[in-house]
């Protein structure tokens, strides 16, 4: 391989290091939302609970239940509210492991790239 194709390597390696940092960021931003997002729906839910609002789950009809259980029944509740959360911190996780797969490439090809230049 020549050393102009190593280099142009290289400058893809960080172009696409640089698209990642904006990636990133919007998958921090969407990771933050959707954890905000969950812990209202929580919230509301709880509160909905307490005060004998009914609820319909899965075909049941959830009406007053004791304190002890709210928690665990307003997190079945609010499941899609948790899944979206989930899938949010999982690709924001996914796009940080990319990242450093990226810089492991692009430190390969430097290395590359000197062995050529001291050939």
């Amino acid at each position: 391989m020549e050393l102009m194709q190593v280099a142009q390597q290289i400058e893809n390696k960080i172009k696409t290091l640089e698209k990642g940092r904006g990636l990133l960021q919007e998958r921090a931003t969407n990771k933050a939302e959707t954890i905000a997002s969950y812990d209202k729906a929580m919230a509301k839910t709880l509160i909905q609970l307490k005060n004998g609002i009914k609820f319909t789950l899965d075909e049941q009809v959830i009406e007053n239940p004791p304190a002890s259980y709210c928690e665990k029944i307003a997190r079945g509740i609010c499941w899609n509210e948790k899944l979206a959360m989930d899938l949010a911190e999982a690709e924001y996780k996914n796009a940080i492991e990319g990242l450093r797969c990226i810089e492991a490439e692009l430190n390969g090809w430097q290395s590359y790239n000197r062995y050529l230049q001291d050939k």
